[in-house]
């Protein structure tokens, strides 16, 4: 079986190790797993390039410590390059990431012959230090939404994207990624159901509720004043007609909750603020699992600590012996 790769919040940029030039058979190498991850993995072009970094980076430290064959890589090689990461004052969350990087890289050079022993099986991974999301409450939450509803009602095409998007962001839980990739076919109007595409070109569907069916409903009204040639079947436009890209909808957000001062969140904060409310709400565990396409149920218990930590800080502000 595969070893899994890791899921969680995307890699950013510069946790992305550049790729140094490498002898010949080392490039020839790299370009295999890299049609490897891509072709059979099936993962986004930003993790395919994230591990590569990594590899290429393990690689070139192979080289500089005088090795020309894959087959000399051992745990000593694989520890002596994570200590050169840790030296240079890697945060943990990204030493974590090269470890499993390597050991997946090792377990797949392995398994296609490239050397006969799997070094990455002795490898253990720093364990990163782990931070709660950030979430809104459920009052602030109305705030915003009934703000950027507020801010739509001019009835222009991006102000009604923009509710539409911020609807169904909140209502689903899905990625940013996922959001923009959506196109109008995977959007089931009767039965309020949205068909994602998640991490592995995984899919799931997910329900929404009245109030981002509305949202969607005025903007698909109005999204043919946006359509222009090469705009396809995105359900969501950028202002000059192409499918919105990340970048946009992160700035949508942003925007839509500074306008009522409420602790500022990512898309992805959104994310979490629509587990935890369904936590809160009574769904059990595994629903929200599947509704957010976690693949292990302990990515999804964080949430849990989330709404015992809110809990918490209730009883003591609201407790006259807390």
């Amino acid at each position: 079986m595969p070893t899994p790769l890791p899921h969680g919040q995307d890699m950013a940029p510069d946790d992305v190790s550049p790729e140094p030039s490498l002898p010949e058979e080392f490039a020839a190498l790299l370009a295999d797993y890299e049609r490897h991850l891509t072709a059979e993995r099936g993962l986004s072009e930003h993790s395919v390039r994230a591990y590569i970094g990594d590899v290429a980076d393990l690689i070139d430290h192979l080289t500089r410590l005088g090795h020309d064959d894959l087959s000399a890589l051992d745990i000593r090689g694989l520890r002596s390059w994570l200590a050169k990461q840790q030296s240079l004052g890697k945060a943990r969350s990204t030493m974590a990431r090269r470890a499993t990087a390597a050991r997946v890289f090792t377990a797949w050079a392995q398994r296609t012959g490239r050397i006969a022993t799997d070094p990455g099986a002795l490898l253990a991974s720093p364990k990163a230090h782990k931070t709660l999301p950030g979430v809104l409450g459920q009052a602030d939450t109305r705030a915003v939404l009934d703000a950027a509803a507020v801010a739509a009602d001019d009835g222009s095409p991006l102000g009604r994207r923009d509710l539409a998007i911020m609807e169904l962001l909140y209502a689903t839980g899905i990625r940013v990624g996922e959001l923009c990739a959506l196109d109008l076919d995977e959007l089931d109007r009767t039965r309020r159901v949205v068909r994602v595409f998640g991490k592995g070109r995984k899919e799931r569907s997910v329900p929404y509720g009245v109030p981002a069916a509305e949202a969607l409903e005025s903007w698909l009204a109005v999204r043919p004043q946006l359509v222009r040639d090469g705009s396809g079947p995105a359900l969501f436009l950028g202002a000059r007609g192409g499918r919105i890209d990340q970048r946009t909808v992160r700035r949508v957000v942003h925007a839509r909750i500074d306008a009522v001062s409420a602790p500022d969140l990512s898309p992805h904060g959104l994310r979490h603020t629509a587990a935890t409310h369904l936590l809160e709400g009574g769904a059990d565990l595994r629903s929200v699992q599947e509704l957010l396409g976690h693949a292990s149920l302990a990515t999804t218990q964080v949430y849990t600590h989330v709404s015992s930590e809110r809990l918490r800080a209730a009883y003591q502000q609201a407790h006259p012996r807390a």
